[in-house]
């Protein structure tokens, strides 16, 4: 047979499951409340909460941005033959090796400066690209070539540019013979993981307005 509790175990009880209830309220207060915030959808529609890119992702957009660029090559009038399609003359293990190049430089940038380059630097640098550049269309089509996605843009097209002008100005390198890391060489995918900052940040897609210049530059 059950024991009764007596006065004071009841009071012990109902003080237990007020402060249960509370608990829980608690909870599902944070979880109606922050859940909507950390997943809200931008004016653009694009999630506001932090994306990250598997390296065959940034090879295929590598290679889309190499296709524009190719496109835009000039092909030598006195050279009878066709223009040969990009996969004539780049190879995979080419792209593989800018991909990988990059992403250890961005790592190498993160040891030496204390910090990963941040959002805010490369939303400043797709910023500097669409107002200084030369070649407007061709930008315009390295955006569409990217899905006009402002964050694949700063990640596989702004990241390379401003990495390697920071490991130019800080003196670093990818070919072993730079000390300044505290660390070995990762992997490709451990370099992304270790260069990018994770914290959230929604980037805007910048208007592209080609830098005015006068007649004799």
């Amino acid at each position: 047979m059950n024991e009764v509790p007596n006065s004071s175990q009841r009071a012990y009880l109902r003080r237990h499951a007020v402060t249960l209830f509370f608990l829980w309220s608690a909870v599902a207060f944070v979880v109606e409340t922050e859940t909507p915030c950390a997943f809200a959808l931008t004016q653009t529609g694009e999630r506001a909460s932090a994306r990250t890119l598997t390296f065959e992702e940034r090879l295929a957009y590598k290679y889309a941005i190499e296709q524009v660029y190719w496109r835009h090559q000039i092909w030598p009038e006195n050279n009878p033959d066709p223009k040969p399609s990009l996969d004539v003359v780049v190879s995979k293990r080419e792209i593989e090796n800018k991909v990988e190049d990059y992403l250890r430089k961005s790592q190498l940038v993160a040891d030496q400066r204390g910090l990963p380059i941040t959002a805010s630097e490369l939303q400043a640098e797709m910023e500097r690209m669409a107002t200084h550049t030369r070649d407007p269309d061709m930008l315009r089509e390295l955006f569409e070539a990217l899905g006009s996605d402002p964050f694949v843009i700063a990640e596989c097209l702004a990241r390379p540019i401003l990495t390697e002008r920071l490991a130019s100005e800080l003196g670093v390198h990818t070919n072993g013979r730079d000390s300044s890391p505290s660390r070995s060489l990762s992997s490709a995918e451990d370099a992304a993981r270790s260069a990018i900052a994770p914290h959230q940040f929604t980037y805007k897609l910048p208007e592209i307005s080609p830098l005015d210049c006068t007649d004799d530059m």
